[in-house]
């Protein structure tokens, strides 16, 4: 198959001949496409323009998924050399590839300029997409729809429950990478990434940056929600083998998850520890410091730090010295050694993965999803959907919502023990409502009817305050235009 991308300065490439070149690829190379979200189809009859603009996003997304669904498994099921000859002209171009990149979920970013350099750069990054491809789960042809999901539930003694950011944000706890998140919030600190305050070396440089907007993430106390209640009645029935979750908060401590059970994969703020002397406390020790937005200082290390920041003998002393340091895992530093201990193990055990509340993205947690046996149900509790990762049944919502709707499903003796249950479910549950986006993907959303009112509500207050502002601006306008033409 020849290659070439078309102008008289172009030269062409053998794909077929080069398996060199071919090899030298990293998935690194490219970055997962994200599909926009969808939105609901408007309802009036005569659209206007926006409306129309709305519905061709929406039928969009849906064909962008469907031609990224089918073209992996048309790649799956007969392999690389059917594929190409299948998708691909008998002498493609440089847009054939990138179409053909990003038909398979992919989205290249810093491509060469130069036409050469470019078709080169595309041919390794379509191999990498395919092998990225090839080596995705399948999805289980038995397993999808909800009813699946209620009776794995009930038969599994081994659930592996991962769980991120979006199991604690109806605490008011913030996610981190939404557009709302934590780290959208740092833009006033001059960082060249948000996640630099995170960076141990830059922790140890100058640790006031991290008390400076640690209080935003400093978790509440003795509270949890609906979800760390689920996950809690799953250990009750013995269900739950593991939790690994991202979360720092240690809201899992206070619904009672037993440390066996728990794998906080990040460290989190149960503990504090000097990086001087390694001194230990328990995290709520420091959080006066965090709310106050000070730096907490060990108190075994303090009166020497004072003593040598008066000597003027000493020329240097680390910023960092005698500073406190919450057991959360820094980018430079290594997982918790019970993580490498258990995960192993776990991941030949289990016989049901429910992944909640997490997009997915910061390995190796994120990997534990391609490392399951492929005959093990995979299942996602999440507000959006993941399109990186192939699950069987994906469960879109607010985590509480979808997690009560499971146990309203699975009957009287699986009651959330949480207060907050009976008002998210209502009478008989007739609060939620179960909307099939595909079905033939296993995608499922739980809505919350009084939060759907609530938000709607909303905006249409928002929309009523903005009309009003409009009408103000063009009174405004038209009077200032009378005045003119009155003193003409």
């Amino acid at each position: 198959m020849v290659i070439h991308d078309g102008g008289a300065s172009s030269s062409s490439y053998d794909y077929s001949s080069d398996s060199s070149v071919l090899q030298q690829i990293s998935t690194r190379d490219h970055t997962t496409l994200k599909d926009a979200p969808l939105k609901d189809a408007p309802s009036n009859d005569a659209p206007s323009n926006e409306d129309e603009s709305d519905n061709n996003n929406l039928n969009n997304t849906e064909q962008s998924r469907k031609t990224i669904s089918d073209t992996r498994k048309f790649l799956k099921e007969h392999g690389t050399v059917a594929f190409l000859e299948n998708y691909l002209p008998t002498t493609a171009t440089s847009s054939d590839l990138l179409n053909l990149i990003i038909n398979l979920g992919f989205l290249p970013k810093n491509l060469p300029s130069f036409d050469d350099e470019k078709i080169i750069g595309l041919i390794k990054l379509l191999h990498a997409a395919m092998k990225k491809v090839r080596l995705m789960r399948s999805r289980i042809h038995d397993f999808y729809n909800i009813d699946h999901v209620l009776s794995k539930v009930k038969l599994a003694n081994k659930i592996l429950v991962i769980t991120g950011a979006g199991i604690s944000t109806s605490l008011g706890i913030p996610d981190f990478r939404s557009s709302k998140g934590f780290y959208s919030k740092l833009e006033s600190l001059g960082l060249s990434d948000p996640q630099e305050v995170f960076d141990l070396e830059l922790f140890h440089t100058d640790p006031s940056i991290f008390y400076s907007i640690a209080f935003m993430i400093l978790p509440p106390e003795n509270i949890h929600s609906p979800l760390h209640s689920f996950i809690k009645l799953l250990q009750s029935k013995q269900k739950l083998l593991r939790n690994y979750t991202q979360n720092i908060d240690n809201l899992e401590s206070y619904a009672g998850i037993h440390p066996d059970k728990l794998i906080q994969c990040h460290g989190s703020f149960a503990f504090a520890t000097c990086v001087t002397c390694q001194y230990k406390v328990k995290g709520e020790k420091i959080f006066p410091a965090i709310r106050n937005k000070e730096i907490a200082y060990c108190p075994k290390c303090n009166s020497t730090r004072l003593k040598l920041l008066k000597n003027d003998e000493v020329s240097y002393l680390p910023e960092s010295y005698g500073v406190m340091k919450p057991d959360i895992t820094f980018f430079g530093e290594a997982l918790p050694r019970k993580f490498h201990d258990s995960i192993k193990k776990d991941l030949l055990d289990c016989d049901l993965i429910i992944s909640i509340g997490t997009s997915l993205k910061v390995s190796p947690v994120a990997d534990i999803i391609e490392r399951v046996p492929p005959k093990i149900p995979q299942v996602l509790i999440n507000r959006d959907p993941i399109d990186h990762c192939n699950f069987d049944v994906s469960l879109l919502g607010y985590c509480d919502d979808v997690a009560s709707h499971l146990c309203q499903k699975l009957g009287p003796k699986w009651n959330i023990p949480h207060p907050k249950y009976s008002s998210i479910l209502g009478p008989d549950g007739s609060n939620l409502r179960v909307d099939v986006v595909d079905i033939n993907e296993g995608v499922f959303k739980i809505v919350n009817k009084t939060t759907e009112a609530e938000q709607e509500a909303e905006t249409a207050k928002l929309e009523a305050e903005n009309a009003k502002r409009e009408e103000s601006l063009i009174h405004n306008e038209n009077g200032v235009a009378d005045e003119v033409v009155e003193i003409d």
